[in-house]
């Protein structure tokens, strides 16, 4: 992968992120944010990040930022969109950002469940649009789910898998188009019936994450669950589901039981209590074994 001209539209928590990564692998980068914060943050944020992780702080000196969309996507190969969850904003966006570039420019959203349809089926050329869902802290988790719409062309996805694959990420080709694509679907029917089970009173909330942490979790690493499904057999995980599955919560909507907590405004970390309460050393110590974790992880992985 030879060195691309990138543009990410977002400076904030995962915008910074993506722009550091893009940066290390050596591309030329502009950011735009309309919170002039972010911006002006921007270098100190990723060269903090650079110094803690041990890697080349001078990458920073390839990210500059732009106040204006169409001065940050001019002349760029890739545009990568990670502004707030909100479609209008998105399309609008992107509207914007397709009157600016060439005409073989990749678009790219972040979003990490709106459809990519529903984002770019605006766009006069959407066979070069689709999404790239990368997950939180960006330069510490491997993954990157590039997600091809009705109209993606395979060119577009070949060349954002092989940009993302030589920037030292793992992308996954999610080939259609559907909500939460892979990663978030999987981890949010977990979250389902986690929730129920404390809705049900089975257990409590903490007795939920240390069975978890304690048993498959363990494994989750190394071993996925349809791996797991064969390493058990595939006649004994058929035995298991005509047993269990009639019983976990299927419900298409949220559980009563979340709504209420965030009616009552229950946020979790945000308000110091959701399912748990939370004291501010509680989740300072709770964050900082997350990125430890995340680091030992990372650093396995590039010992191989």
């Amino acid at each position: 992968m030879s060195k691309a001209k990138i543009a990410v539209i977002g400076a904030g928590l995962m915008g910074h992120g993506i722009a550091q990564v893009f940066a290390l692998a050596g591309h030329e980068v502009t950011v735009s944010d309309t919170v002039m914060k972010n911006l002006d943050t921007l270098a100190t944020r990723i060269a903090g990040n650079l110094r803690d992780l041990g890697e080349d702080e001078s990458a920073v000196a390839r990210v500059r930022p732009c106040i204006d969309v169409a001065e940050a996507v001019r002349g760029v190969d890739y545009v990568i969109e990670a502004v707030f969850e909100d479609l209008t904003l998105k399309q609008r966006l992107f509207a914007e950002i397709e009157a600016h570039v060439s005409a073989d420019t990749i678009l790219a959203s972040n979003t990490s469940v709106i459809p990519i349809s529903s984002i770019m089926a605006g766009l006069k050329r959407p066979e070069r649009a689709l999404g790239t869902h990368w997950w939180n802290p960006p330069f510490l988790v491997p993954l990157v789910e590039v997600i091809e719409t009705e109209w993606t062309s395979p060119e577009a996805v070949a060349w954002t898998m092989d940009l993302h694959r030589a920037a030292g990420k793992q992308p996954a080709h999610v080939k259609k188009d559907v909500p939460g694509f892979i990663g978030n679907r999987l981890q949010h029917a977990l979250w389902r019936e986690a929730i129920a089970l404390v809705e049900h009173g089975i257990c409590d909330a903490a007795t939920v994450d240390a069975v978890i942490k304690a048993s498959f979790g363990r494994r989750l690493a190394v071993l996925g669950p349809l791996e797991n499904a064969d390493l058990v057999g595939t006649d004994l995980t058929l035995a298991v589901h005509n047993v269990v599955l009639p019983s976990i919560d299927s419900r298409p909507s949220a559980s009563p039981y979340l709504q209420a907590l965030v009616a009552d405004g229950k946020l979790g970390f945000k308000s110091g209590e959701g399912f748990r309460k939370w004291s501010q050393e509680e989740q300072a110590a709770l964050r900082t074994k997350l990125v430890a974790h995340l680091k030992a992880a990372r650093d396995r992985e590039n010992a191989k």
